[in-house]
């Protein structure tokens, strides 16, 4: 069956349909991985997004639940090169076409997808429409495309009731609680919490619309804010808690929309970028030590540096090719963040060792 990308700016691809019959209008991003599909599909932080995988084929290893790094998919849709219909992998349990009809996510194949992504390079993320219609009529769908916005997705991917997962859970190794930590869940990845359970960590986790005096009355070790999706400026309940936590003089370890959320908690901004940082090649230096990290991320937001108070919170990371903000130390205070993603699933696997950095902040 024929299908059809719609861009706004109305640049039409036509290939061919896989995956959920159904047609979606959607933000349309890039990922630069090579491998890791089942990850990105699963990563809470693509709601509101339909996800072009830039590498030219995809699925060829099938899907293995237990590599899910949430209980379902999230994009909108789905779009390749060349998906492969017969994986070939001993951990394999279905294809991807399979799994895209689960959960009712449309995909489109046999496009240039290096075209597409030069094209939102130069002209930054748009909108834009996968549909099987062959009769689709562009002076009606082009409105639409420019009036669709992401919202509410953090509501939407965030769990509805408190969790507590202990170190032999969720497939984590089996060792000794030495700490409690309290996880927001804004967007969480199941390997957050899987890198806490591995270091010997009680993990109790809260939905989006917590009470941060609830979270601190329960004392714990420390607190971790999580990936999302969407625009960090949206959550304006949110970040009024997330400035009480800043307040209680508890450890704070943030990623991704709380590394952003913590920023303007803190009153700095954050801004929307061309076309955002979405991959698992992505150098970043730490400025305390000059190590470089090659790291795996996913946003399209970015704390803006000329925004952050040089006397309460200064850069700790960098991105080495666009000098953007890829991390943040609070002066004074027992709060690190950062953009990327540390907990790294499913790779590289280079600054995990944050999550020690971590623990060392809770051990005071």
């Amino acid at each position: 069956m024929k299908a059809f990308l719609i861009l706004e700016d109305g640049t039409v691809f036509e290939g061919t349909h896989f995956g959920a019959e159904k047609e979606i209008i959607s933000e349309i991003v890039f990922n630069t991985s090579m491998t890791g599909y089942l990850e990105v599909l699963t990563d809470p932080s693509y709601a509101g997004q339909a996800v072009t995988m830039t590498y030219p084929l995809i699925g060829n290893y099938g899907v293995c639940r237990s590599d899910m790094e949430s209980e379902r998919a999230w994009p909108d849709g789905f779009i390749v090169r060349e998906v492969a219909r017969m994986p070939s992998n001993f951990r394999s349990e279905e294809t991807l076409q399979h799994f895209l009809e689960e959960y009712e996510i449309p995909g489109i194949s046999g496009i240039d997808t290096r075209a597409l992504t030069k094209i939102l390079r130069e002209k930054g993320t748009m909108n834009g429409m996968i549909t099987t219609n062959e009769h689709y009529h562009l002076e009606e769908i082009l409105p639409k495309l420019k009036e669709y916005r992401v919202t509410g997705v953090v509501k939407k991917v965030s769990r509805k009731e408190k969790a507590v997962y202990v170190p032999g859970d969720l497939g984590s190794e089996e060792v000794p609680v030495k700490k409690e930590v309290a996880v927001i869940d804004v967007g969480t990845k199941k390997n957050i919490i899987r890198c806490l359970l591995n270091r010997g960590c009680r993990v109790t986790v809260y939905p989006c619309d917590f009470d941060a005096r609830e979270v601190i009355e329960e004392k714990p070790d420390g607190i971790m804010l999580t990936n999302g999706p969407g625009d960090p400026a949206e959550c304006t309940e949110i970040i009024g808690q997330v400035k009480v936590l800043s307040e209680s003089g508890i450890p704070i370890f943030a990623i991704c929309l709380g590394h952003q959320l913590m920023a303007l908690a803190g009153g700095a901004k954050t801004y929307k970028m061309k076309y955002g940082h979405r991959g698992a090649n992505h150098p970043v230096k730490d400025l305390e030590t000059g190590r470089v990290y090659i790291s795996s991320q996913n946003h399209g937001y970015v704390v803006d540096e000329a925004s952050l108070d040089g006397t309460t919170a200064k850069p700790w990371f960098v991105n080495v090719n666009d000098r953007t903000v890829e991390g943040v130390s609070y002066i004074g205070k027992p709060i690190k963040t950062v953009q990327f993603h540390p907990e790294a699933n499913a790779g590289p696997k280079d600054s995990e060792i944050l999550f020690d950095t971590f623990f060392q902040m809770m051990e005071g």
